[in-house]
């Protein structure tokens, strides 16, 4: 077992409110549709007691408004409360100030819940590109600590290639945000996924292995793991949705479980605060203001 302490972090969502689902359950449709997040969430939550593993949870601001207790439990098992914004809609695809009041009503519907503050934020599908790199200005005029949506790969729905791999300080006109990329292995002068998610359910788990190792001891980072509680649910209703969708969204639903319980064994894990927050110096300070963001290690 490695002696480095990684980042856990779930994005509490239900099943359909994934963006490939956007055109087939509206959000006018979420109230009727069957909520599988709470006993989804409660799973997880029991799956990390087990090992004696916290993390950081990404809720859903729809979440909390609808299952206020869920995010009490989360916080009562000592978990760290993030944001996922409101109503997972893609930074890219809204106004600057759309996105304001999503995620200025998701932040206080969290703190309403927990009567502790959020400081760190999560897009939906990591959607802070170089299109919407003026979504930092708005979560630091909101009060957020620290960002985790950016994934410095090429990929159809989001990615920042040209991002750092790790941990940076991002200056901005109002003042300075802590970035925290999705963790990728490079390899073969490319940065490749296998920080959870699809990658996790999808590719063997001797990739995740690998990849958590890699960060560990040749970057001596942290990686930072994300998992959704709806991957653990392979008895969820199946939506219809392209092919590609279908494969992406409902592959491997019933090795997910099993997977995470190697992944715990396997690896040390904590909140972002205490794995990465805490014990780790950022790399370098970035002025992002003006458009998009150097490469550099």
């Amino acid at each position: 077992m490695t002696a480095m302490l990684n980042a856990m972090t779930v994005d509490v969502e239900d099943y359909f409110h994934v963006s490939a689902f956007d055109g087939v359950v509206p959000r006018s449709r979420w109230s009727a549709m069957e909520s599988r997040v709470c006993r989804n969430t409660d799973r997880l939550l029991d799956i990390l007691a087990q090992h004696g593993v916290s993390g950081t949870f990404f809720v859903l601001g729809a979440v909390a408004e609808r299952h206020p207790d869920l995010v009490r439990r989360i916080a009562a098992h000592g978990h760290e409360i993030a944001s996922h914004g409101y109503a997972h809609r893609l930074v890219y695809d809204q106004t600057r100030e759309a996105f304001r009041a999503d995620v200025s009503r998701a932040k206080a519907l969290l703190e309403d819940a927990t009567g502790r503050p959020v400081s760190g934020y999560r897009a939906p599908s990591y959607s802070i590109t170089t299109r919407s790199l003026w979504a930092f200005d708005v979560l630091i005029e909101t009060g957020h600590r620290y960002d985790a949506s950016i994934f410095p790969i090429h990929h159809d729905r989001y990615g920042i290639p040209a991002s750092a791999r790790h941990m940076y300080r991002v200056k901005r006109a109002g003042g300075t945000l802590l970035e925290l990329p999705a963790s990728t292995c490079r390899m073969i002068g490319m940065n490749l996924p296998m920080g959870g998610g699809g990658y996790f359910r999808l590719l063997p788990y001797a990739w995740t292995r690998f990849g958590i190792e890699s960060v560990n001891r040749i970057d001596g980072r942290p990686a930072i793991f994300y998992i959704h509680p709806w991957e653990i649910d392979p008895e969820q209703p199946r939506l219809a949705c392209s092919a590609f969708t279908r494969f992406r969204h409902y592959r491997n639903l019933h090795r997910t479980e099993e997977r995470l319980h190697r992944l715990l064994e396997d690896f040390r894990f904590a909140p972002v605060l205490q794995a990465v927050l805490e014990n780790v110096e950022p790399l370098v300070t970035v002025d992002a203001f003006g458009g998009a963001l150097p490469y550099f290690w």
